[in-house]
């Protein structure tokens, strides 16, 4: 038996259309860490719905809302600043859900890095990442992210978490 190598072979369309879709949501994850790392805080909340529910291990409590969500950064900022620790965040190893409804469920890996000033780069925390992403205005936005950290009960309970 021969196949015919003549012919071209096409991915299927819808699967190109994943491809495109799966692009531009790594190209958002790039950009919305890069503007926290940068401590961006409103334009880092913008990335958020006006509603949106951020769960973090290291807080009492969900924060909620972009005015909110722009406060932690700030608070972050500060608490960098302090310390003389620059933080980078590394997305990876993202599986992305499209829903019947339109809304993108996504999963990703998050590392974060610590350097001290002066200091050579340390793998700090990893997280599990867990966003619901709706479009909007021609834009993704986070409407619910939860984040858990490996060495941690899922409810967060353990002493020493950390910020983001």
């Amino acid at each position: 038996m021969s196949v015919d190598h003549t012919e071209p072979v096409r991915p299927a369309a819808h699967a190109m259309r994943f491809a495109a879709l799966y692009a531009e949501i790594q190209q958002f994850y790039a950009h919305q860490m890069q503007l926290f790392d940068r401590h961006d805080s409103e334009r880092w909340a913008a990335t958020f719905t006006n509603g949106a529910v951020f769960v973090l291990p290291a807080l009492d409590a969900p924060v909620c809302g972009r005015a909110a969500l722009a406060a932690s950064v700030r608070g972050n900022r500060e608490r960098q600043e302090r310390d003389g620790t620059q933080l980078r965040h590394w997305i990876g190893m993202l599986d992305v859900d499209v829903r019947p409804d339109g809304t993108l469920r996504t999963c990703a890996y998050a590392l974060v890095y610590a350097t001290p000033r002066g200091g050579t780069p340390v793998v700090s925390r990893v997280f599990v990442m867990r966003d619901e992403l709706v479009g909007r205005c021609g834009a993704w936005h986070v409407r619910h992210r939860v984040v858990s950290r490996d060495g941690l009960p899922e409810d967060g309970s353990a002493q020493g978490a950390g910020p983001l």
